[in-house]
């Protein structure tokens, strides 16, 4: 069940209506909403929805244990959770990574190791839900929130169906209070909801199905005839993909939330007008940058010691960023050039602030345009199937053969709507989504729902899964 499937529409319609059914109370609301979440996941595989259920409830567990302990006594039960959901998140998400790589390693040492094939299914939204999980643990082991008490409000927060999937992954302190607070859908929460899910289907089914897949697909697929013209618009082309995707899928999230009454946190916000890599992490993927921050980067020391020991600690939370996104060493080459260009920024810091206060807005149009190309180049890590081919992709943009530029209608309109894309980047860099459709009139808000809607059921492209579904 997609937000851009009929079938969801009709789920999403019942669960507001009974939801808002009056009489009901704020407890029985909640029950709905579970109710509704279960359903909403189970419909992919009923089994994970077990496996969800357990999951969750062990944290729900072992956190009341912490809250019970003494402060001394609480890190047993966090390296409990910590084993069980990073164990629980192996054997599912690397398990036949680590399987192939411990071959490959033994046949190096001649030693001939034919394990029994398994075929491990990936649960939807794993990492999603296992991070949004472990953090309330860790928060709790800090004494940084109050331990959640009822198993049913626990397994909504971790649960909760419009961020549930493909997040943003939302935390305990963030969600706690309205889990408390009674709530139910207004009149304005359902405005900028229905705009914010408007939206992100817009970019899903119109943009990252219709304009750019159809150019990025062909140039990614293995045995492609990659040459440079084709190298260049693919990879501008993913980076369209990749961002209308998963912007698309976090700004139906969080405006289906809000149509409940429910307030999610940004994910996005202007990303390919960033002026440098760290700009770029505090606009990409918000929630995940958050969260590798303050339970990854700060645990290993952060920027309290020397400049080396930094550096360390940004390269590795940016590769475990990376293998995060997926079990191949594509992903780990995507991670490490951004923490490489991390390094490189911080090590430029001085240079970089003076060139800014001396070129002034060109300064920062250019710095800009360079992080773009950075970006581009690191995207070809993340879609190619290996590095292999990623290597023919960087080739053909780097060391190109051929003389001529023969673009299809397609690769021309998908560089236009990105040309187009990154100006609205650049425009909106510091303004509020949200905020600026609660300043529309109402005139103004219809005018754009219609655009928005033919603009979707004209749509002729081929309805594909969310990318980050597989993650």
């Amino acid at each position: 069940m997609t937000f851009d499937s009929l079938t969801f529409v009709v789920f999403f319609i019942a669960v507001v209506a009974m939801f808002n059914l009056r009489g009901l109370s704020w407890s029985l609301r909640k029950s709905v909403l579970l109710a509704a979440s279960f359903l909403f996941y189970g419909a992919w595989n009923p089994p994970f929805l077990l496996l969800l259920i357990a999951s969750a409830t062990v944290d729900w567990w072992l956190a009341l244990r912490m809250a019970q302990a003494r402060t001394d006594h609480r890190k047993p039960w966090l390296i409990v959770s910590l084993v069980a959901n990073l164990g629980l998140l192996g054997f599912f998400k690397y398990g036949d990574f680590l399987r192939d790589n411990t071959q490959a390693l033994l046949a190096v040492a001649g030693i001939d190791w034919q394990p029994a094939s398994v075929d491990i299914l990936l649960p939807v939204g794993i990492s999603f839900y296992t991070f949004q999980s472990l953090s309330y643990c860790i928060d709790v082991y800090r004494g940084e929130v109050r331990v959640q008490r009822s198993l049913r409000d626990y397994l909504l927060f971790v649960g909760f169906f419009p961020q549930l999937v493909a997040g943003p992954i939302v935390r305990y302190h963030d969600f706690s209070a309205q889990l408390h607070a009674p709530r139910r859908t207004t009149a304005d929460g359902f405005t900028l909801g229905l705009s914010l899910l408007l939206i992100g289907l817009f970019e899903k089914i119109v943009l990252a199905d219709s304009v750019f897949a159809p150019v990025a697909d062909p140039i990614f697929k293995a045995g492609a005839t990659i040459d440079s013209a084709g190298a260049w618009t693919g990879t501008i082309a993913f980076a369209g993909q990749i961002f209308c995707d998963f912007a698309g899928y976090s700004t139906c999230a969080i405006g289906c939330a809000a149509m409940l009454g429910f307030w999610l946190p940004d994910n996005f916000r202007s990303p390919y007008a960033a002026t440098g890599f760290s700009d770029f992490w505090r606009r990409w993927h918000i929630s995940l940058s958050r969260w590798l921050r303050d339970y990854l980067y700060v645990p290993l020391g952060g920027n309290r010691g020397s400049t080396l020991f930094t550096l360390r600690n940004l390269m590795l939370t940016m590769l475990l960023g990376g293998l995060w996104h997926g079990a191949a060493w594509t992903f780990v080459a995507w991670g490490a050039f951004h923490g490489l260009m991390l390094v490189v920024e911080r090590m430029s810091r001085p240079a970089i602030d003076h060139a800014g206060r001396w070129l002034g807005p060109i300064g920062t149009l250019l710095g800009g345009l360079i992080t773009l190309f950075g970006v581009l180049i690191a995207w070809v890590w993340f879609r190619a199937p290996d590095f292999a081919h990623s290597a023919r992709i960087h080739g053909a943009m780097f060391l190109p053969t051929d003389t001529s530029a023969n673009l299809s209608a397609e690769a021309k309109i998908a560089l236009i709507v990105f040309g187009l894309m990154w100006s609205m980047h650049w425009l909106s860099r510091h303004h509020d989504l949200r905020r600026w459709l609660q300043q529309r009139g109402a005139v103004s808000l219809g005018l754009i729902w219609a655009a928005l809607i033919v603009a979707i059921v004209l749509s002729p492209g081929v309805s594909r899964a969310f990318i980050y579904f597989q993650f």
